[in-house]
């Protein structure tokens, strides 16, 4: 084992790292290859493509009718019709047929009068080449079509094909392979889910790497997993920068730790020319070069993966073929909330995005570089400059759109209290959709305070929230009174759902109630301040006569049922105040505590808009009550109802 740690001695801008790539790189191409034209969609042309025939290469007759010459129509007119003989001085043809010898026109078939078998009238005239497509109309042999460096897609190939190319000469593919590296992974092919111990990590990286090398137009193997073993992976990089690789990927052990062998395997073989670049996620990335081949390093946790990928292996790939690099849609949009950063390093904040009042609003996702959801529930990303803390509230910034803009338009935006429904409704409001109006859901998990504080400063369509009064016991009301008293609102109900202690499967401590928490001995994982799960805990712990100094860890908290869940399965925890459904998703036991109204707190100005009825009519269909009852813990008696 190697236990020297690699530190990043001189990190790099994204733009010195990438000036740095391709000073060394910008000639490296991939060579030229002959293909059929039928198989060369999104390649790039390496010499210009010259037709090889006219399109059409013959006069062709544009109309069903009779063909005839021009001529011995002059003079016809409804006084005085003229007579024309077929086979004789006309011809029936088809749209597309060859023009017969000595014809020039073509007379519609809706334009004449059939006598009888062996003649026709007309009555009026027709000029020379009228319904007909002359020879080269389209492409004359010899033009250029395409010069070289231009990218062939659907058009294209109709263009060469017409012309009589059948063959192009296009810049090969790269071939990318890529070698996951790490003790802990395990192949999913070699696998099941139940089989998952502590520790063991499912290899998807060089998955996702792969259909990134196919998005920028590069082929790719995947090596067999490597142990981290400085000398198995110096063998497997020399093999393939020596073969028939463009480009080399190792996944993980880029960073700086004594099992990080990236660095020294690269520089070991070649050079390494850049180790360390300030943006987050993604910063251990480092790239260099063994022989001729650039071989990159990449970090193993999937955003930092993916993040490295797309600024530095993609351009290089697209650079090889010739192709120019990917611009994505950009959008301005407008934080829901003021958003920290770190000074001194880009960081690409991956937000939910949806349009409120015409005015496109971003709700940020968690940061973790390891959380691949977080790409997969984005709707953009936003790149924070390393020279800045943060953006302030509603100040306008640009996000690259990672779905179309009139998707994201069509999304409501649900920000408040967190609950397993949303997730279901934006299923099923999806399997409802009809039409070309496609409704989604974005929801973000804030608090049912922050859903009122989010439609107080306009940043949502609805909140979702379960505030308890404790005096009356009522929900939402008193608290929409309170926080919202110029806005009128509508609260509809949306579930009644049980809330009570997620215990470990069997209840092995014997956790009764609340009460049993002031022992000290079972730890605790509480809701964040804000969230209607926080204020009834706190309620609770009043009416019990218990102080949070009384539970051990109240400071501890998490942003969702699912994670208070998560928690307790994992034995972080030995209890937290959740929902029914979340402890019955993760089959753990659950002690009842309450059972409360989650409800959605709607703007009126919203609630006769398209988007708003479409969710409404789907909380009332009997599909969504049917499929919420299925989920254990929730009651659909007031599902619908609009309740203030």
């Amino acid at each position: 084992m190697n236990s020297k740690r690699n530190v990043y001695l001189d990190m790099k801008s994204i733009e010195e790292a990438k000036a740095c790539l391709f000073d060394h790189f910008k000639a490296y191409a991939t060579g030229i290859e002959t293909i059929d034209v039928v198989n060369s969609k999104n390649r790039v042309l390496a010499e210009p493509a010259v037709a090889a025939i006219s399109s059409p290469n013959f006069h062709a007759a544009a109309m069903d009718g009779i063909a005839v010459d021009a001529q011995i129509t002059f003079g016809a007119s409804e006084e005085a019709p003229k007579t024309l003989v077929p086979d004789e001085n006309a011809f029936w043809v088809n749209t597309g047929h060859a023009m017969p010898s000595d014809t020039n026109a073509v007379i519609m078939i809706e334009h004449l009068n059939i006598l009888d078998d062996t003649r026709v009238e007309i009555e009026a005239p027709v000029f020379p080449w009228q319904h007909v497509r002359k020879m080269g109309e389209d492409i004359v042999a010899t033009k250029l079509l395409f010069s070289r460096g231009h990218k062939i897609n659907s058009y294209s190939l109709g263009a060469l094909l017409s012309g009589g190319i059948f063959q192009v000469s296009v810049y090969k593919r790269p071939r990318v392979i890529i070698i996951p590296t790490g003790s802990e992974l395990k192949q999913w092919q070699d696998i099941r889910p139940d089989q998952m111990k502590p520790g063991d990590v499912v290899e998807s990286n060089s998955t996702v790497l792969g259909g990134l090398c196919q998005d920028h137009g590069a082929l790719f193997d995947i090596h067999s997993m490597i142990r981290d073993d400085l000398s198995s992976i110096q063998n497997a990089v020399e093999k393939a920068a020596a073969g028939r690789y463009d480009l080399v990927c190792i996944i993980g052990g880029s960073s700086a730790g004594s099992e990080d062998f990236a660095k020294p395997v690269i520089s070991s073989l070649g050079e390494v020319y850049v180790h360390g670049v300030t943006m987050m996620p993604g910063k251990p990335v480092l790239f260099g070069k063994v022989g001729q081949v650039p071989v990159f390093g990449i970090p193993g946790y999937p955003v930092a993966a993916i993040v490295a990928f797309e600024q530095f292996a993609g351009p290089l790939l697209l650079n090889m073929q010739h192709l120019p690099e990917n611009i994505p849609q950009t959008a301005m949009v407008t934080p829901a909330r003021k958003i920290a950063s770190k000074l001194g390093q880009e960081e690409f904040l991956r937000v939910k995005i949806g349009s409120v009042d015409g005015q496109l609003i971003s709700s940020q996702l968690p940061r973790g570089s390891g959380s691949i959801t977080t790409l997969t529930e984005a709707d953009g990303v936003i790149r924070i400059p390393k020279h800045i803390e943060g953006i302030s509230e509603n100040q306008s910034v640009k996000a690259h759109l990672l779905r179309p803009l009139p998707a994201i338009e069509n999304t409501l935006v649900i920000i408040g209290s967190h609950d397993n429904t949303l997730d279901l409704l934006g299923d099923q409001i999806r399997q409802g959709n009809q039409g070309n109006f496609d409704v989604g859901i974005s929801s973000s998990h804030v608090g049912s305070m922050g859903g009122l504080m989010a439609i107080k400063k306009g940043g949502c369509h609805m909140a979702g929230a379960h505030l308890l009064d404790p005096i009356d016991g009522s929900y939402n009301i008193s608290y929409v009174k309170k926080y919202l008293p110029d806005h009128g609102v509508r609260i509809v109900n949306l579930v009644m759902r049980e809330q009570g202690l997620i215990v470990p499967k069997g209840n092995p401590d014997n956790i009764q109630s609340i009460e049993d928490l002031k022992t000290g001995k079972f730890s605790f994982i509480n809701r964040q301040p804000g969230s209607g799960t926080r204020i009834l805990f706190d309620y609770k712990l009043k009416q019990s006569g218990l102080k949070p100094g009384d539970i051990l860890g109240y400071e501890n908290d998490e942003y969702t049922h699912m994670s208070v869940a998560v928690a307790v399965l994992s034995g972080r925890a030995q209890a937290g105040l959740g929902i029914k459904a979340a402890a019955n998703a993760l089959s753990l036991d659950f002690v009842p505590v309450i059972t409360e109204s989650y409800d959605l707190i709607i703007p009126e100005r919203f609630f006769g808009s398209q988007k708003v009825s479409i969710l409404l009519d789907t909380i009332g269909s009997d599909e969504f009550k049917d499929r919420v009852l299925a989920l254990g813990g929730y009651g659909v008696e007031k599902t619908g109802q609009i309740l203030y």
